[in-house]
């Protein structure tokens, strides 16, 4: 890569709105619908940030147990407000589980 090339951090920001680095632990992923998401985990942070399209890019405060099947309707997917599908929670898990190294433990 050049020093021209913007990275893909400068990149998911610009594509969200959110302030990610290159400190940053940063996943990306396109459901279905079309619909984007970003997840970025700052080192030393009890807490990661996601992104949905859907949620007018909405920035979502997110740990190792945000992820919940108990939702009003059976079987439904939820992160905080955010009702997500199971491909979806499936790479958000995948995120948090990469990046649980660089959360703090306070």
């Amino acid at each position: 890569m050049n020093d021209t090339t913007p990275g893909i951090e400068s990149l998911l920001a610009s594509l969200c709105g959110g302030a990610i680095t290159g400190k940053d632990y940063i996943g990306y992923f396109l459901n279905e619908h079309g619909e984007e998401l970003v997840f970025a985990q700052r080192k030393g942070e009890k807490t990661a940030r996601l992104w949905h399209s859907d949620a007018d890019w909405k920035m979502f405060r997110i740990g190792d147990h945000s992820i919940r099947v108990d939702g009003p309707m059976d079987g439904m997917i939820t992160v905080g407000d955010l009702i997500i599908d199971r491909s979806e929670a499936s790479w958000l898990s995948s995120c948090l589980a990469a990046s649980r190294h660089m959360r703090s433990r306070r």
